[in-house]
This record gives structure tokens, C-alpha cells and sequence, in this order.
């Protein structure tokens, strides 16, 4: 009985700095959130002015780890191989989780049962936009000219594999039309391209394309996602230009290593909703062209297979060889 006594008092006092904020104990060790991309990017961005807001609730110092390389499987195989005490966390993107999987032999880890979903924190949704030499006005007008002269219109993407590639390769399949691929080294010199009029047309983010968009450099044809964006109202969603169901929502969320204890889980739900649902992260977002979003742990696995599902098709129907 005191051996089993002593287990319990242990495992309570491991648990305690997640028994709730103002039960929390003192503790000088931060908790980790690992981006597995460059600081400066969307996702780097959005950790940064998600771990304050954390930082505050949970009243732990919360620090932003940058581990990049290997297209995100170095910052994510951290994660998968940290120890399970709500410690390390993962924010993990659609790219990452669900296109990866499907496009790298010998992934180290797994990203259903390597991870616990946490939350989503937010969506960036990806808009098909055209160079204005392009004579297309609308995804229909586009589809036409595609099914009349297949492979000349020329698409660029950050690099074979990413879900701009993926998403465009959806487009065309369920459009029956054939596009060129145009790889680069990153999302960054791919739209040059575009705005250069090299080539023909992108599915970019809205980050990156609302001020192209307003400044007519770019010609934005439709949303990929099912329904239209807030910024852009008067901008059809892809699906309601004929491609029904058609969706390509980048979505970023958080994820601890597997095994991590269920009170650890609920408590990281609690306040990343609550920071997610702050007025300055909300304010922050918007700003930027990225929608806040929060969903619970069994919302974002549901997230997880389906994307990884939709790409495994999309990858086998184009022939794209994992490597």
C-alpha cells in the first residue's frame, strides 16, 4: 500500500504544472514550440504571436524552436521522439502531417500515431491566381482554354510534393485538363515568375496573393476552399465555378508526442483555445490574411486522415514518385 501510495504522490506531482493555471507549480523549464521551417515564414510568424498569449495563460515561459529541414520532417521527428510531457509541441501544417507522408519513403515517424492532436490554431487558404496575359476570366473560362490546348498553360509551385503541387494536380484531375509543372526552390521565387508573366498561373496563399491581387499584378480567378474568403467576397470559390467539393485549406495545427497524458492534453486544449480566441491573435491574423481557428482533438485528426487520404490519391493518380 505505501509503494502504490508513493507512485500516486509521484505521477501527482509530474502532473501538477497542468492540474489547472492557478494550481500550476512553479516551474523554470519552458515549454517548447517547434516550427520546422525558417523563421520569417507564415507558420514561424503565427508561433510567435501564438506563445505569448500561451506564455500568459499557462504562466510558463513558451519559446519558439525553429528546427529546420528535410521538407519539416527534422522539426517534426523532434517532436514524435520527445518525451510525452506536454513539453515539446509540434506545429504541424497540412504540408507536414497529410502531403509528406505520401511523398517520403522512410518517413521516421508516423503522423497518426506518433502525435496526440491538440488544436487547431489556424487556416490560410490558397487562391488560383492567373498573370493578366492569361485570357481567362473565370475557372470556367480557364478550363475551357486548358481542354483546348493541353500542356500549354505552365503552373508554378514551391516545389515538387507541396500542396501547391498537390492542390494544382487536384484541380487539373477533377477539371479532366492537362497543366505544366514548374517546380522552384521555394513559394517566394514561384510567384516572381508569375508576376513576371513566365508562368501562366499559381495557386498561392492569401498572404501572398491579396496584395498582388489589389495591385492588378495578378488576376485572381477563384478560393480554394468551400467556402468564399471574408476579404474577398465577391471572389467565387472553385467548387461553385464546377469542381464540387474542390478544397485545398492550408491548415496549421499543434500536436504533442504520443502518449502525452490526457490531463496534460485537456489543459493545452483549454488555453489554446483561449489564446486562439484572443482579440489581439485574432487581430494579429486577420492582419495577415490567416483565419484564427481552433478545433477540438478529435476535429483535427478527422483533418489529418482525410488530407492524408485526398493526397494518396492525388499522388497515385499523377504518378508523383515518393522519394
Amino acid at each position: 500500500m505505501k509503494i502504490i501510495k508513493t507512485i500516486a504522490y509521484v505521477g501527482l506531482v509530474a502532473l501538477m504544472p497542468w492540474m489547472g493555471v492557478q494550481a500550476q507549480a512553479p516551474t523554470d523549464k519552458p515549454i517548447r514550440i517547434v516550427v520546422p521551417f525558417a523563421a520569417g515564414g507564415p507558420t514561424d510568424v503565427l508561433a510567435r504571436v501564438l506563445a505569448p498569449k500561451l506564455s500568459a495563460s499557462l504562466k510558463r515561459t513558451v519559446i519558439v524552436d525553429n528546427r529546420v529541414g528535410a521538407t519539416g520532417s527534422i522539426g517534426a521527428n523532434y517532436v514524435a521522439k520527445a518525451t510525452p510531457d506536454g513539453d515539446t509541441l509540434l506545429l504541424g501544417t497540412s504540408s507536414i502531417m497529410a502531403a509528406s507522408p505520401n511523398l517520403t519513403l522512410n518517413l521516421p515517424y508516423d503522423t497518426v500515431n506518433d502525435f496526440v492532436p491538440i488544436s487547431l490554431v489556424a487556416t490560410i487558404e490558397n487562391i488560383l491566381v492567373v498573370h493578366p496575359n492569361v485570357a481567362a476570366k473565370s475557372v470556367k473560362e480557364l478550363i475551357a482554354y486548358a481542354k483546348t490546348n493541353p500542356g500549354k498553360l505552365t503552373y508554378a509551385t514551391s516545389g515538387i510534393g507541396s500542396t501547391y503541387h498537390l492542390g494544382a494536380e487536384l484541380f487539373a484531375s477533377q477539371a479532366g485538363i492537362k497543366l505544366t509543372h514548374v517546380p522552384y526552390k521555394g513559394a517566394a521565387p514561384a510567384i516572381q515568375d508569375v508576376l513576371a508573366g513566365h508562368v501562366s498561373l499559381m495557386f498561392d496563399n492569401t498572404s501572398s496573393a491579396i496584395p498582388n491581387i489589389k495591385s492588378g499584378r495578378v488576376r485572381a480567378l477563384g478560393v480554394a476552399s468551400l467556402k468564399r474568403y471574408p476579404a474577398l467576397p465577391d471572389l467565387p470559390t472553385i467548387a461553385e465555378e464546377g469542381l464540387a467539393g474542390y478544397e485545398t485549406t492550408i491548415w496549421l495545427g499543434l500536436f504533442a508526442p504520443a502518449k502525452t497524458p490526457s490531463v496534460i492534453v485537456q489543459a493545452l486544449i483549454r488555453e489554446v483555445h483561449d489564446a486562439v480566441n484572443s482579440a489581439e491573435y485574432k487581430d494579429k491574423l486577420t492582419s495577415l490574411d490567416i483565419q484564427p481557428r481552433t478545433s477540438t482533438s478529435s476535429e483535427l485528426t478527422a483533418y489529418l486522415k482525410a488530407d492524408l487520404a485526398k493526397w494518396a490519391r492525388v499522388v497515385r493518380e499523377a504518378n508523383i514518385k515518393p522519394e
